[in-house]
């Protein structure tokens, strides 16, 4: 059993496997509701914005899930991506804004409609994307449906660089056989025996090496691009991971826990300030993503920015490199006012609600074209089995 400042009954990795039983941490700590967990709110707040759009448009958008489904399994490469859908790579839901009316990339939109929003590689003109789209979803095209294009090229999963101890979210790390990704927090086990483990959260690329690790090995602290090695640097082991699949099934999260050492580990996050190091706690009950709320996340490349959720219940391709491609669904899209929200190495960030409470909204973990994509973070903790330690 090794102690921590925030609680003494943690248990360090190698400590009690294979026991079946836990030691102390069940006891302590108070397992979330349904509701603490968000689950049934989300399933409400979902409904409730589906229930705004029009049924054509909702089925339009099932048939290019269908599509970009296809082409994620004939992928071998980005140039072949675009097999089945061109240059569309992803679609969701959003409101127009007066900047996408302007610009000319809203189609038969008025400000504040609920719209289809898909995610091109490349800018086309309405009348040649119009066109694609009804070669990708067949009958259900619609002569006048509300689009909003929204460029973003490839969309990629994403690779404070520093070493420190105890180790916050925000910062470098990695499986040892990658380059860098963000630990985004820590976390601790719904049941027995992971109720009594401190556990970092970030996602399979990061910590499971696109799911090419096995568990237990060793991940390090800062990741290894930016200097950590095994053993001197490592701050857990991969504890669980859920397996992403690249043939074509749909997949909802890319998460994973490493077991960490408590005394390795801290609760907060960090950013800088000055070239001051300043550290923050965020919420630990997840909140859905809804259009036009504000969120914040700080990540190992590009630190502590602020954006704007664009779209919902969104399906995109993946590419993950080595023809690897992965189709995911219900995720959700952030853009920053100005410059990137993010960008490479920022992946396992938590986003969080820019509000009182600062309450977790997703694990980031693919981007492209100043678009950041994340998972539903209550999808996250159900995958996991687990909840938020912040």
């Amino acid at each position: 059993m090794v102690g921590s400042q925030d609680d003494p009954q943690f248990t360090a990795p190698g400590e009690g496997q294979g026991t079946g039983s836990a030691t102390g941490g069940d006891g302590e700590f108070e397992a979330p509701s349904e509701d603490a967990l968000g689950l049934e709110i989300d399933d409400q707040e979902a409904q409730a914005f589906a229930a705004e759009l029009p049924e054509d448009l909702v089925a339009l958008k099932s048939e290019l899930e269908g599509k970009l489904a296809t082409s994620a399994v004939a992928a071998a490469d980005v140039a072949a991506l675009g097999a089945e859908t061109g240059n569309i790579n992803g679609v969701g839901f959003a409101m127009a804004d007066a900047e996408d009316i302007a610009s000319g990339l809203a189609e038969n939109v008025a400000p504040g409609q609920p719209a289809l929003v898909v995610f091109t590689v490349e800018r086309q003109d309405s009348s040649t994307l119009s066109a694609e789209i009804a070669s990708a979803a067949g009958t259900r095209a619609l002569t006048a449906a509300p689009v909003i294009q929204a460029p973003v090229g490839s969309i990629d999963a994403q690779p404070h660089r520093f070493w420190i101890r105890p180790a916050p979210g925000g910062v470098s790390v990695g499986h040892f056989r990658i380059t860098a990704g963000t630990l985004g927090c820590l976390s601790i086990g719904l049941r027995p025996p992971r109720s009594s483990r401190l556990m970092v959260l970030s996602n399979n690329h990061v910590l499971a090496n696109s799911n090419s690790a096995r568990l237990g090995d060793c991940i390090t602290q800062p990741g290894p691009y930016d200097g950590g090695r095994c053993p001197t640097h490592q701050i857990a082991i991969l504890e669980r991971f859920i397996p992403i699949n690249f043939s074509g099934a749909v997949n909802y999260v890319d998460c994973a826990t490493g077991w960490a050492w408590p005394d390795r580990v801290r609760r907060e996050l960090i950013y800088l300030s000055g070239g001051q190091r300043r550290f923050f706690r965020i919420g630990s009950a997840p909140v859905s993503p809804q259009v036009g709320m504000l969120v914040g996340k700080t990540g190992r490349t590009t630190q502590l920015t602020q954006g704007r959720v664009t779209a919902v219940n969104v399906a995109i391709n993946v590419n993950f490199g080595g023809g690897k491609v992965a189709h995911f669904r219900d995720q959700f899209a952030v853009r920053a006012a100005s410059g990137n929200f993010s960008a490479g190495g920022d992946s396992g960030s938590v986003i969080w609600q820019w509000a009182s409470g600062l309450r977790p909204v997703g694990l980031l973990f693919a981007g492209g074209g100043g678009t950041t994509f994340a998972n539903r973070m209550t999808r996250v903790l159900a995958a996991l089995d687990i909840r938020l330690y912040t």
